[in-house]
C-alpha cells in the first residue's frame, strides 16, 4: 500500500507541473483536423480498453517505452484495428517498428500524420511516411490539450529543432533531420496569453539558438505577467547579457543548461560546440545577477571520463553555485552517431530498450567499468541531494524570489526520486 501511494503521489506531482506527459502526443492531437474524434490516453493515468473499437490507434513513444508500445500495438492489431507508430525510436528503427504497425511515421510524426489521414480516408495507407518539415506555409497549432488531473504549469514551444547535432542527442539526430524552425512571434504570444496557468515552461530545445528572435519574443511577452522556465546554451548565456536581462523582464525564473561535462576534450569529442569551460562561470553569474536560478545537466560515461570525474563534477557544481542538477548516465539511443559508433565497436551491452532511460548502463565504458559508472552517478545523487545540501540550496534560492524557490523545491524532489530509482538498479 505504501508503494502504491508513493507512485500515485509521484505521477500526480509530475503532471501538476507539466513534466509528464511530453508535448509529443499533444502536438499530434492539436494538428489533427477537427472532423476526426480523438481520445488522448496516457497509460499512467488511464487503463487502456483493448475491447473498445477505434478506427486507428496512433502510438507515439520513445526508446525506453518501446517494449510496451509494441505490446499495445500487437494487441490492438490482433483485434483488427489499424496501428500507426511514431516518435524518435520508431523513426530510428522503422524496420523494427513496422513489425508491430500498419504504418510508421518518420520524423516529428505530425505533418506526415496528416498525409496518413488523407490516405486512410481513401483506403490507400502506406507502410512508411517520410518526414515532412515545417515551413512558413504551415501554421503550428497551439498544444493546449486537456490533460488529466490538476496542471499548475503550462507548456509552450516557440521554436522546433536544433542545428547543433551533438553526438549523443536523440532529438537533434531524429531521422529526417531536426531543422530549426521559429514560429511566428504573434502566434506564440497569443498562445501564452491563452494559457490558464500563471506559469509555464518553454519546451524548446534551446531559446538561445537564434538570439535575435528570442529577444524579440521576450520583449513581446513582458506585459503578460507570467512566469516561465526555459533551456539555453552556455555560449549565449555567458556573452549576451542583454538576452539574459530581457528574459528576466519577460518573466523567466530559471534556465536549464546542458553543461554535460567539465572536460573540454569531452565537449569537443561529442560536438558540443556551444560549450567552452571558461564560459561556465560567466553564464551562471549572468543568470544569478538577474535573480534567476540555474539547473545544470551533466552526463557520465564518455570515452574521456575516468572514475575521478564524479568528485570533480561534484566540486565544480558546488563551486559554480548551480542551484539544481541532473546527473545522467550516457545512453546511446538508436539513431544517434553515438549508438552507431558503439555498436560498430561491439560495446553495446544490451538491446533491452526498457533500460535505455539514462539511469542504466547499456554499453561498455572505455576508462571505467560499468559498475564504476553506475556507482559514481548513484553516489553523486546521494551527496548532492542529501537532506542538508537540498535544504541549503532551497534556502539560498529564496534570495531570488518565490517562483525560483518553488522551482528548486521541485527539482530537489525530483533529485530525491532519481536517487531512489538509482538505488534499485543493480
Amino acid at each position: 500500500m505504501k508503494d502504491n501511494s508513493y507512485h500515485f503521489f509521484e505521477k500526480t506531482y509530475l503532471t501538476m507541473f507539466s513534466i509528464l506527459p511530453s508535448l509529443s502526443a499533444r502536438r499530434i492531437v492539436a494538428i489533427t483536423p477537427k472532423n476526426h474524434s480523438i481520445e488522448l490516453i496516457n497509460e499512467r493515468y488511464k487503463k487502456i480498453d483493448f475491447s473498445k473499437h477505434y478506427d486507428v490507434v496512433h502510438i507515439n513513444f520513445t526508446t525506453s517505452t518501446a517494449n510496451r508500445a509494441y505490446q499495445i500495438a500487437d494487441e490492438f492489431r490482433t483485434n483488427g484495428i489499424k496501428v500507426v507508430l511514431s516518435g524518435i525510436h520508431a523513426s530510428a528503427l522503422p524496420e523494427e517498428a513496422k513489425q508491430h504497425a500498419d504504418s510508421v511515421l518518420i520524423g516529428s510524426g505530425e505533418l506526415n500524420w496528416l498525409d496518413f489521414l488523407k490516405d486512410y480516408e481513401k483506403n490507400t495507407i502506406k507502410p512508411l511516411y517520410n518526414n515532412v518539415s515545417y515551413s512558413d506555409r504551415i501554421k503550428i497549432p497551439p498544444t493546449d490539450i486537456q490533460l488529466p488531473g490538476l496542471v499548475l504549469s503550462g507548456a509552450v514551444e516557440a521554436t522546433r529543432g536544433c542545428p547543433y547535432g551533438c553526438e549523443f542527442c536523440r532529438e537533434t539526430n531524429v531521422a529526417g533531420g531536426s531543422k530549426f524552425y521559429p514560429r511566428p512571434i504573434e502566434d506564440v504570444v497569443n498562445e501564452i496569453e491563452s494559457l490558464p496557468q500563471k506559469a509555464f515552461t518553454f519546451y524548446d530545445a534551446s531559446l538561445t539558438i537564434d538570439p535575435i528572435y528570442t529577444k524579440k519574443l521576450f520583449k513581446n511577452i513582458v506585459g503578460i505577467k507570467k512566469r516561465f522556465s526555459c533551456n539555453g546554451n552556455v555560449d549565449v548565456l555567458a556573452r549576451d547579457e542583454n538576452l539574459v536581462r530581457l528574459s528576466k523582464e519577460a518573466g523567466c525564473v530559471s534556465w536549464l543548461v546542458g553543461f554535460e561535462s567539465f572536460n573540454q576534450s569531452t565537449l569537443d569529442d561529442i560536438s558540443k560546440r556551444t560549450n567552452i569551460i571558461e564560459d561556465y562561470k560567466k553564464a551562471v553569474d549572468n543568470i544569478h545577477e538577474n535573480d534567476m536560478v540555474v539547473i545544470g545537466c551533466f552526463m557520465f560515461g564518455f570515452d574521456t571520463d575516468s572514475p575521478d570525474v564524479f568528485d570533480k563534477t561534484y566540486f565544480m557544481v558546488d563551486e559554480l553555485g548551480i542551484d539544481a542538477a541532473d546527473f545522467l548516465v550516457l545512453t546511446p539511443f538508436p539513431g544517434t552517431p553515438l549508438f552507431d559508433r558503439l555498436k560498430k565497436q561491439n560495446r553495446i551491452l544490451t538491446f533491452d530498450w526498457g533500460k535505455y532511460n539514462m539511469k542504466n548502463v547499456v554499453f561498455e565504458p572505455k576508462n571505467m567499468s560499468s559498475n564504476e559508472l553506475i556507482d559514481g552517478v548513484r553516489t553523486l545523487y546521494k551527496r548532492y541531494y542529501s537532506f542538508n545540501n537540498s535544504l541549503k540550496r532551497s534556502t539560498h534560492s529564496l534570495h531570488y524570489g518565490m517562483y525560483p524557490f518553488s522551482i528548486i523545491l521541485e527539482r530537489n524532489f525530483m533529485g530525491y526520486l532519481n536517487k531512489r530509482r538509482l538505488e534499485k538498479i543493480k
